[in-house]
């Protein structure tokens, strides 16, 4: 105690991070794609997918010392999956979906990516997930080339990744603190989250301010 020293959770890093390739995306490769994106006259979109399920739990509650407090949820196992993506200005865009997350359904929140950047260039930020990468989805990248560019994050550093923020905020307040019955309250309750979040885009910017991704606010 006398050093300094506390008890804390630590941050999982993957044995396979390049941190040499992490330290040129901050240095040299971000500060490059946001000069061009100026220059372009771009969108800096960072985008992410996560799953959401039923039995999430977040948070602490007040109780008698040695006394565990009790919370009640529903028994049952259901989920959805959700495409998001956001800017540091306090954009956000997002899809609800069910099944595996496949092309069709990338392809498909592009559109509405597209449509929701309203004629701007949109430079998409993401992480290294195979999908991202697909074949079957080049063709698509190829017709829009003039409005959407995809850009990859270094492979293993989730941290680096404001999306990563949301989708946090999202299992906290609207997943686990919610405790919906059924699939649809789970649903609606993202949704609301959302359309919320939408129209708080300061709330949306001050996720850029985590110490991890400040590098992008």
């Amino acid at each position: 105690a006398r050093w300094g020293f506390t008890a804390q959770k630590p941050v999982a890093r993957a044995y396979e991070r390049n941190d040499a390739a992490v330290r040129r995306w901050l240095d040299e490769e971000y500060p490059a794609l946001v000069a061009r994106a100026k220059r372009e006259k771009a969108l800096i979109w960072w985008g992410d997918e996560t799953g959401l399920r039923s039995r999430h739990q977040t948070g602490t509650s007040f109780s008698p010392r040695g006394q565990t407090p009790v919370t009640r949820a529903t028994a049952k196992r259901f989920g959805c999956n959700l495409a998001t993506a956001i800017t540091n200005r306090g954009e956000l865009a997002f899809m609800i979906y069910d099944g595996s997350f496949n092309v069709a359904v990338f392809q498909d929140f592009l559109g509405r990516l597209l449509r929701q950047n309203d004629g701007r260039k949109a430079i998409l930020v993401l992480d290294n997930l195979r999908v991202h990468h697909a074949k079957a989805l080049q063709p698509f990248l190829a017709e829009n080339a003039a409005l959407l560019e995809l850009v990859f994050l270094p492979s293993y550093c989730p941290e680096l990744n404001p999306a990563e923020i949301l989708n946090h905020d999202i299992k906290a307040n609207a997943v686990g603190r919610k405790r919906a019955r059924s699939k649809p309250e789970l649903i609606q309750n993202v949704t609301n989250h959302l359309e919320g979040r939408a129209t708080t885009p300061h709330v949306v910017a001050a996720f850029f301010h985590e110490r991890h991704v400040r590098y992008a606010a």
